[in-house]
């Protein structure tokens, strides 16, 4: 059985895996990291979402083997420590989520999507997380929870340049 390492939440890991094994497969079976989902085994609704490399990617898309040597981050890596991050907070204030079965693809789609849009409309949010189904919210709630991140994000940002 070949062998694959990557960076998962920081942490260097390694195992030997069949090479059909998808990304997501690895990550909840391997790993116990269960926060990232399966929700329809054929990509279409984003409850797998995770970061390879800084990118928001499907993980039911992706062979572990081709995230050899790479950097993941699940939801279960987005906080630090016992410090929500902003996209987690503003989804509990803002009741982003309902059953929470949608909620680590949604978290993970939209931080990637705010690293490169700090500043975004509705327009903007609702089109980022059009590959994420969630069966709950009516995706209102989670349109106003990324966009008071967005918010927070912006007026930590000042604060963050200040302490380098």
């Amino acid at each position: 059985m070949p062998s694959v390492s990557m960076s998962v939440n920081g942490k260097d890991v390694k195992a030997d895996v069949d090479p059909r094994t998808l990304l997501v497969q690895f990550l909840r079976e391997n790993l116990r990291l269960t926060g990232t989902h399966v929700g329809c085994d054929t990509s279409q609704c984003g409850a797998c979402v995770v970061h390879v490399n800084g990118k928001a990617v499907k993980a039911c898309t992706i062979l572990a083997l081709s995230a050899q040597g790479t950097n993941v981050l699940t939801i279960e890596g987005l906080a630090h420590g016992a410090q929500l991050h902003p996209m987690q907070e503003a989804f509990r204030e803002h009741h982003g989520l309902q059953c929470g079965f949608c909620t680590p693809g949604m978290l993970t789609t939209l931080t990637e999507f705010l690293a490169h849009n700090p500043d975004p409309t509705e327009a903007q949010v609702r089109d980022a997380i059009s590959g994420n189904i969630c069966r709950c919210t009516g995706y209102q709630s989670i349109v106003a929870s990324a966009l008071a991140a967005a918010r927070a994000m912006r007026a930590a940002a000042p604060r963050e340049k200040e302490k380098n």
